[in-house]
């Protein structure tokens, strides 16, 4: 009897919290309600069978508890139960996987307007590329990626001359259709956004693709769903939809890819200026973006890599007991070149992040204005 009360509070009490739980999902942002009526279907469905099962289970326990006297009839076969038992498990499985059958299909057959934007995952940052004015995506090849060149355009196709490359936020048209490519430049990768109910794996090797039309202007999270590592947590980005005039302002301030490449350095980072301050403010702009908050902290809180605060002009012990001094050129030398180095007491698990000279003269920048280390101070005997 015990356990069958405790089956029959624990349905009631799951019922009562599905209805005032307060984590329902969030606002929807694009066209795909169908997303959202897949859930719910999911959900009734197998509430229903949740709520069924265990009321049954209650109802065995208590009819069938053992009582003076009675003896458990012997029964090997019922044909009857088993047929309902068939049918009923057949018709409660298409109900769940009908609907998101037909969901997928057109979730991944885009309009043929659609604007067309890639999106790379590396580890840990989100890159993205546009056509130009050709609305063509030019050529790629993994022999040409590098820190300025993160998706390896080639530089002798023409059609990829006029692509926009930008690490910062991904800008989108309000109310048109958007195909996103999706590939990665390391491990498995997910491209996430709640509001708009779309998510799409990126697998290494493969381009991936889905459909979507934002349907309200804003601006919302992109996150990674898929375990990419020790930084996948901060793997974040954001969308920002905006109405046709803004987004278009917006795209033709963006370089081209053939203006970054002629330029010194070339690399893709938004830069806020000139100067010591600009400087600092692209080196931060960069540890979001490439993802080395995710293992480093800026606070003295311990992380999966040491913390920033103070580290400039620290004297570091290395794995092999060697002792080197964090200046400039260390922190250049360990930033392109993980592995060579590895700090006492840290797991030698930073990945090779490509940057260029501009960036990585940033980063140094930012790191140096975290504080350093106070001089060390000779004792008296």
């Amino acid at each position: 009897m015990v356990m069958a009360i405790s089956l029959i509070v624990i349905v009631v009490a799951s019922l009562l919290f599905h209805v005032v739980s307060p984590w329902w999902i969030t606002p929807l942002a694009s066209n795909w309600k169908q997303m959202d009526d897949t859930l719910a279907i999911t959900l009734v469905v197998t509430g229903i069978f949740f709520v069924g099962i265990n009321l049954f289970v209650a109802y065995a326990l208590w009819r069938y508890r053992h009582r003076d006297g009675s003896r458990a009839a012997y029964e090997p076969d019922n044909h009857k139960l088993e047929r309902w038992l068939f049918a009923g498990t057949s018709v409660a499985i298409m109900a769940l996987l009908a609907p998101g059958l037909f969901v997928y299909a057109e979730y991944v057959r885009p309009p043929d307007d659609a604007l067309v934007v890639e999106a790379l995952g590396q580890q840990w940052q989100w890159h993205y590329r546009y056509p130009g004015r050709d609305g063509k995506l030019g050529l790629t090849d993994t022999r040409h990626v590098k820190a300025d060149n993160p998706f390896g355009l080639d530089p002798d196709n023409p059609a990829g001359h006029d692509n926009i490359v930008v690490s910062g936020d991904l800008h989108l048209p309000l109310n048109k259709p958007v195909k996103v490519l999706l590939r990665s430049n390391d491990v498995l990768h997910d491209f996430y956004v709640p509001h708009f109910r779309a998510r799409m794996n990126i697998v290494p090797g493969m381009v991936t693709s889905f459909w979507f039309t934002p349907t309200l202007a804003g601006r919302y999270e992109i996150l990674c769903a898929q375990l990419c590592g020790v930084g996948h947590y901060n793997m974040r980005g954001y969308v920002v939809v905006e109405d046709e005039a803004a987004f278009q302002k917006w795209l033709g301030a963006q370089p081209t890819f053939a203006s970054l490449m002629a330029k010194p350095g070339g690399g893709i980072a938004p830069t806020t200026g000139s100067g010591p301050e600009a400087r600092v403010a692209q080196g931060k702009s960069l540890a979001q973006s490439k993802g080395c908050i995710a293992c480093h902290t800026i606070d003295g809180a311990p992380g999966v890599g040491p913390t920033w605060k103070g580290l400039y002009g620290k004297t570091e012990t290395m794995t092999d007991g060697s002792a080197v001094l964090v200046d400039e050129a260390y922190l250049k030398d360990d930033i392109l070149n993980p592995q060579t180095r590895v700090v006492k007491g840290f797991p030698p698990i930073m990945p090779k992040v490509p940057f260029n000279d501009d960036e990585l003269a940033a980063l140094v920048a930012y790191i140096q204005s975290l504080g350093s280390a106070p001089p060390a101070t000779k004792t008296q005997k």
